[in-house]
């Protein structure tokens, strides 16, 4: 299924106070790999900006006064989107906000369009829970640079998200072992055929050897304690 990752930033943080949003980022993937298509736009919202939210994003009306107005980039965010599933940290907020913005301009509600809606803040304090969630703590969690990031900006934001939720959900897809074709040995009446005998063995370079120790490193550092493998490793020296 192609994916949006999603991210907004906007005036304040209630639209039904009349906050709106000025900024819109999307990231796509295509089977759990990120494309190079984006859809990026800055949105004059007509109306001020709380000075809580510019503390977050840095964005002022001044900056955003050239900028087209939400009416003018619908149709562009709409066939971005249409029919993808979308991704999103804390989905209600942004959800709330594009909902509001295609109420305003008479049309059906943004979510209709997608196919699906995955709540990354729900999935995570399901995984993690009692601890913190906001994307800085997961890109943290999941060793994810996040230095350039000083102030939110949406497609920044996405482009994060969409590392967090690669590594969430990274699972058993990422091994070969579900590549094996396990009916070979099998003929069509069910019997056991016999497995050849000209079969290569092949050994792991010293490079595999060193990949394989820095994914487990990887993983060890995520998770944070102290991996079983390690544990294995010191009961055999012992």
């Amino acid at each position: 299924m192609r994916q949006v990752i999603l991210d907004t930033e906007t005036t304040g943080l209630n639209p039904a106070t009349g906050d709106r949003i000025i900024e819109i980022g999307c990231v796509e993937l295509m089977g759990r790999r990120p494309t190079e298509k984006t859809f990026h736009r800055y949105v004059n919202p007509e109306r001020d900006i709380d000075e809580g939210a510019k503390a977050v994003h840095g964005l002022s009306r001044e900056f955003l006064a050239d900028k087209p107005l939400f009416a003018n980039i619908v149709d562009q965010l709409i066939e971005f989107v249409d029919g993808a599933e979308l991704i999103i940290h804390n989905a209600p907020f942004d959800l709330g906000f594009l909902d509001n913005e295609f109420a305003l301009l008479k049309r059906p509600p943004f979510r209709g369009l997608a196919a699906k809606i995955t709540d990354t803040l729900v999935d995570a304090r399901q995984m993690f829970p009692g601890r913190r969630n906001s994307l800085d703590a997961l890109c943290d969690r999941f060793a994810i640079s996040n230095k350039h990031r000083t102030l939110h900006g949406a497609l920044l934001d996405a482009q994060l998200l969409a590392e967090v939720y690669l590594a969430m959900t990274r699972g058993q897809e990422d091994l070969t072992i579900d590549l094996i074709d396990y009916s070979v040995g099998i003929d069509a009446s069910g019997q056991a055929l016999a497995l050849p005998t000209d079969l290569v063995l092949m050994t792991a370079s010293n490079e595999d050897c060193l990949l394989h120790e820095k994914i487990l490193s990887d993983i060890a550092k995520v998770i944070k304690t102290e991996p079983v493998w390690n544990r294995a490793k010191a009961t055999e020296n012992n």
